[in-house]
């Protein structure tokens, strides 16, 4: 289903896909997130997304009255702190779909997919 945004001059219809893009890409903008993950329903383990699919990780969920709700799928980085990743990725992932489309952002909600551990040389 399509975001829409009434106007006295019509209709704008915005693809689902869009949004998610927009808000993926936001998220990688903050610290502490090393990607979007993708779930692999066979044996349920989370997967990095490449930048080209971020928007997979994201789901979006429009209403009827113009709100959107946002599920960000992420992976982040271990030693960080999991509260404040989540707080940064609802403020700046809000802000930024509200001012490229224009439409509220009801709510983003965070799910933490896993742990990316670096192991030092």
């Amino acid at each position: 289903m399509q975001a829409k945004i009434k106007t006295e001059l019509g209709t704008i219809g915005i693809e689902n896909e869009v949004i998610a893009r927009i808000a993926g890409l936001a998220a990688m903008e903050c610290y502490g997130v090393v990607g979007m993950a993708a779930k692999s329903i066979r044996d349920g383990l989370a997967y990095l997304l490449r930048r080209e699919s971020l928007s997979k990780g994201v789901i979006i969920h429009a209403s009827e009255n113009g709100e959107l709700t946002i599920g960000l799928h992420i992976i982040v980085d271990y030693g960080t702190n999991l509260a404040a990743i989540a707080d940064t990725l609802q403020n700046n992932v809000r802000y930024v779909v509200e001012e490229a489309i224009g439409m509220c952002v009801r709510e983003v909600n965070i799910f933490i997919e896993s742990v990316r551990i670096e192991a030092e040389v």
